[in-house]
């Protein structure tokens, strides 16, 4: 753990100095999938439907406390993209820092209690693929400013990304505070620290350990930061959350100012 948190320190130190040079060196490539018109529309539909809203009307979030009961409820109108780092990027094979995860829609339970409906686009449609509780992705989204919502599920992390410029939203277990600023190239060293050796093909990835970094784990987040393991998972793992999967919390809560 010590590693990973002077590796991202030192990268955000580096990042820093960098800064005041990174307007004369050209704005980063933006994420890949950006939902078009089309995909709000389909996106407002799903999460609006009567099967998406009896799945929260039946959804209870296990050791949270239940609120007034009401009608169920989704904000179609309010939708959060959440981009996340490939493994091309991370290994220099492409300049595009992140690709669309999920977007994000909040909602309400049966009994009240505060969601999201995450859509994920599933070939030309989409599929709501999880509930989860809170309203995190909406709360990360304003704390972005404008910039684009970046998630590292590996070890929680959470950024706003403008241009060249990546700010920490919540460094989770990276240890780094939260406001610090890096570059986009910072960025990628810092992530190339934590898992160039676990990039599909290495021996890592080879040996099963974790799956590799091949695609998103929809690990719930442990409520002690040091529990969260600093691995890459690949979609399919044994914890991953499918459609199916019942609703569970998140325990780690957005940073307040």
């Amino acid at each position: 753990m010590t590693m990973l948190r002077n590796a991202l320190g030192a990268a955000v130190l580096a990042g820093a100095a960098m800064l005041a040079t990174a307007a004369t060196a050209g704005a980063a490539t933006g994420p890949d999938g950006i939902p078009s018109a089309a995909d709000t529309a389909a996106i407002g539909r799903l999460t609006g439907s009567p099967a998406t809203l009896g799945r929260l009307a039946t959804t209870k979030f296990p050791g949270t406390r239940a609120l007034a009961s009401s009608a169920a409820a989704a904000e179609p109108g309010t939708q959060v993209p959440v981009y996340e780092p490939t493994a091309a990027f991370v290994a220099g094979r492409s300049d595009v820092p992140a690709e669309l995860a999920y977007v994000a829609v909040p909602a309400r339970t049966g009994d009240g209690a505060p969601a999201t409906v995450w859509a994920e686009r599933q070939g030309p449609a989409w599929a709501v693929v999880n509930v989860a509780s809170g309203d995190y992705e909406r709360q990360y989204a304003q704390a972005a400013a404008g910039g684009y919502l970046l998630h590292e599920p590996q070890v929680n992390a959470w950024y706003a990304v403008h241009g060249d410029v990546v700010t920490v939203l919540d460094g989770s277990v990276t240890g780094v505070p939260a406001g610090a600023k890096l570059t986009v190239k910072d960025y990628r060293a810092a992530l190339q620290a934590r898992y160039a050796d676990k990039l599909p093909g290495s021996a890592y990835d080879r040996d099963g350990a974790g799956g590799g970094y091949g695609g998103r784990e929809r690990a719930v987040p442990a409520e002690n930061p040091s529990d969260v393991p600093v691995l890459p998972f690949a979609l399919g793992g044994a914890l991953a959350l499918t459609a199916a999967a019942v609703a569970v919390p998140r325990l780690r809560r957005p940073r307040e100012d």
